[in-house]
This record gives structure tokens, sequence and C-alpha cells, in this order.
């Protein structure tokens, strides 16, 4: 398996081993662009692996602060407690960069930047770049993801 995130599409492809689709999903990849600086708030390109999932068996639309569930479920009356917050919501694939001086080590290391596919509120458009640099999907997208990739899995972020 491995996985292309499109940010001219704002797709996600999983591919299975033999290069078919296995999926797609439209996601939304971040309002400032790509690049791979620290504090950019862009979507890093390049080659990167999952390097940790987190939120197996969490209930759809669980809260996460700091890659740990609050205890609260995304409402409205939540959402609009908290107007400015980035939800990061349901499930987490933290991605770590593999191209060295591109988007791993130094000013440019995704694991770092907290780059993650996460769950977001259903109300957030996809297929328009809107992240703060993260790849956002769809809470139900999330977990059927999430559930089909392992640690490791290869992922690319390409133009």
């Amino acid at each position: 398996m491995r996985i292309e995130i499109s940010i001219q599409h704002q797709t996600l492809t999983l591919f299975d081993d033999f290069g078919g689709v296995k999926a797609r999903y439209r996601v939304s990849t971040a309002a400032n662009g790509t690049g791979c600086e620290k504090d950019s708030g862009c979507t890093p390109l390049g080659e990167h692996t999952v390097r940790a999932k987190i939120g197996a068996g969490m209930p759809l639309n669980t809260v996460f602060i700091g890659r740990r569930p609050t205890g609260e479920i995304l409402s409205p009356q939540l959402a609009a407690q908290y107007p400015q917050r980035d939800w990061i919501l349901t499930r987490i694939m933290w991605l770590s960069g593999t191209e060295v001086g591109k988007n791993r080590l130094g000013n440019v290391d995704s694991m770092q930047r907290y780059i993650y596919i996460h769950g977001t509120p259903d109300s957030e458009p996809m297929g328009q770049p809107r992240s703060h640099g993260c790849v956002r999907m769809r809470n139900q997208d999330v977990v059927e993801l999430f559930d089909l990739v392992d640690v490791g899995t290869p992922v690319v972020i390409v133009e």
C-alpha cells in the first residue's frame, strides 16, 4: 500500500501493492500552500511515511489536543464555544518526512512540525486548501483510511 496526496486536486489516493486504486478521498491541505519550513503553516511536499497511528477505536468526532483525546466529542455547542480552534478529530496519522534537508531534520522536519492526516468537522469544506499544514479528511473517511494502512505506509505529497 501507498498513499499519494495531490495538492492540485485536493485528493488522497490509496494504492494497493499492485498500483491499483483502492480508495480515493477529497481532502483539504494548507491554506498557505506548499512548503516545508517550520512555522510556515504550509503542507510539506515529498516522500513521507506514516510514523504513528493515534485514536484507534475512539468515537467519531473525538477531540484531540497534543495527540491525546480530551474526553470531548465535537458538537455544535463545543464548536461555538471555541470558534478559532483548529479541530483535530477522530483519528491521527502522524507523518514523518524521509528526505533529509527537504522534509526531515533541521528546520524542515515534518514530524517535528506535527504534520498529520486527521479528521476535521464535517462543516469544513473538502477540496479546498484551508488547513494549517495538515491534511484534513472527513471523519468517516479518516476512519476508513486509518483501518486500511499500517505504520510505515509510504506517503508522497505532490503539487
